[in-house]
Formats: C-alpha cells, sequence, structure tokens
C-alpha cells in the first residue's frame, strides 16, 4: 500500500531522470528512504523547508562522498550532479540523529561532511554508496545506525512537536504555554534546544509543508479555502509565503507538477526490489 511520504522535497522528484524511489521505515524516527538518478538535462535543483535532517549519500564511483543536510528555512540550491546515482536518509521533523557529533542548533540550515561528523563511520559509508541496489543499502544504514537513531528530546518538546502536527502548523506559539505548562522562554529553550528550530519556525515549516500535501491531492483544491484552513491571514499571505519556501507560487507548482507527471515519477520500493538504474 501507497504512504504519502510527508515531508515533501519537490524539486528532488523532479530531478531524477526516470524514476524516483522511496521506501518506509519501520522507525517512525525515519521518514523515509530515497534514490534516484539524477538526470543529465536537470537544471538547479532546489531543497525546500521540511524540518528534516537528511543523509544523502552520492554513490559515484571514482568520487563517492556523502552529507549531513540540515533543514533549510527557505528555499536555496543542492548540488545535485547530473547521472550520479543518490540514496537518502530522510528522519521525521524535529528528530535528530544521534550518531551526528553535531548540537541541533548547528544543523539547522548547514551541511556537513558525513565522514566528519559522524565517528568511526568510514565502513559503514563505503558499504552504502558501493552497493548498487536500494533495499540493501537500507539494510547497511538501518545495520549500522538504528542503536543509535534519535537522540533523546525532552517532555516538553515531545508534546509540543505533537501538538504541532496535529494543527498542521496552524498554533501561535502562545497556545503553547497553556498545552505545556510552561513559559514562553522555557519552551522556546528548550524545543530550540532539542530541534535546532524554535517553535515559530517549525510551525511555518509545518504550515507549508501542510499546503504541499494538500496541492497533490488529485481533487481540485481552491487556494483561498487552503490559505484560511492553514490559519493565513488572507490569501495574498498564503500566496508570499508559498514562494518564500517553495520558490514558485501555488498555481505555477500545480501546472509544473501536472507538465512533469510528479506522481507518475514516484516508485514505492519493497525489500529485495532490484536496483534502481538511470
Amino acid at each position: 500500500m501507497q504512504r504519502l511520504h510527508y515531508p515533501e522535497q519537490p524539486w528532488f522528484v523532479l530531478s531524477a531522470a526516470h524514476r524516483y524511489a522511496l521506501m518506509t521505515a519501520d522507525d517512525p524516527a525515519i521518514s523515509h528512504f530515497y534514490s534516484f538518478v539524477v538526470s543529465p538535462q536537470a537544471a538547479l535543483t532546489l531543497a525546500i523547508p521540511d524540518g528534516c535532517v537528511d543523509i544523502l549519500f552520492d554513490c559515484d564511483a571514482s568520487r563517492p562522498l556523502a552529507r549531513v543536510c540540515g533543514t533549510p528555512l527557505q528555499a536555496r540550491s543542492a548540488e545535485m550532479k547530473p547521472g550520479h546515482r543518490y540514496f537518502g536518509v530522510r528522519f521525521a521533523p524535529g528528530v535528530i540523529p544521534d550518531f551526528l557529533d553535531l548540537m541541533a542548533e548547528e544543523l539547522t540550515d548547514h551541511e556537513f561532511s558525513f565522514l566528519d561528523v559522524v565517528p568511526n563511520a568510514r565502513r559503514a559509508f563505503e558499504a552504502i554508496v558501493q552497493s548498487p541496489h536500494f533495499s540493501r543499502q537500507v539494510a547497511l544504514f538501518n545495520q549500522s545506525f538504528m542503536p543509535r537513531l534519535t537522540r533523546r528530546c525532552s517532555s516538553i518538546t515531545s508534546l509540543i512537536l505533537q501538538t504541532i502536527f496535529q494543527q498542521r502548523g496552524n498554533l501561535r506559539v502562545g497556545a503553547l504555554e497553556a498545552v505545556t505548562g510552561f513559559t514562553c522562554r522555557t519552551i522556546q529553550r528548550q524545543f530550540r534546544q532539542d530541534t535546532g528550530l524554535t517553535p515559530k519556525a517549525f510551525c511555518r515549516i509545518i504550515r507549508c509543508q501542510s499546503a504541499l500535501n494538500r496541492l497533490h491531492a488529485p481533487h481540485a483544491v481552491s487556494f483561498l479555502d487552503l490559505a484560511y484552513d492553514l490559519g493565513f491571514s488572507d490569501q495574498s499571505h498564503f500566496l508570499r509565503e508559498f514562494k518564500t519556501l517553495v520558490s514558485t507560487t501555488p498555481l505555477e507548482y500545480q501546472r509544473r507538477m501536472a507538465q512533469e507527471a510528479y506522481q507518475a515519477r514516484l516508485h514505492y520500493a519493497a525489500i529485495g526490489e532490484p536496483r534502481l538504474s538511470a
């Protein structure tokens, strides 16, 4: 059964030469695994805010590498080399992998060399980039990193994350005082320490991702209704925010997704499937 892989990075999918393979994870700390070959004709690829840490392996035979990417705060370029095969691990929004030798706040809007920030990972890195099979790469990653997958966060942060997800990001930060019983100052400090983001920034990201999910629905979507449903003051506010975070308007986004057959590019893989080829 196909699952909606929220959170989304749509420009990654459109950069794929053919299909963009996805695989669900057993552990909820990981949103999903993904694999694709970048099209030789791919132009600039953008990364958009998703609240996630991604680990992206460039499986090039001559110069493989891997990088750890924190969530951007607005749309920005993501280096993707045409013709290269990539394997990625996208953690759930707000989750910080425990095997990273980094503080949460260091990750936000930054990238790091995987081998520089993951101690003793050379053997796992080499095994992952050398495997031609997506499912085998998933198994290797799980085998190497599952014991240290999730960094423990406070009960305050866990409750805030749950509340923000339930409200799809449509939540005023002041309301969190009533939800948690803690002061705004304590909430801000603890949440940022655990996730690297302020509650306000995280709400902004989740609202944007909620809009993307709705725009990918098979039925027609009213931008006005969507704006009010997600708590924007008016449609203009929603349009400005969407363009800042996604780098296009909602209407143009829908048109491009249809023209480039976004949904047809997605391939929901299962363990044991053959390699992804260009």
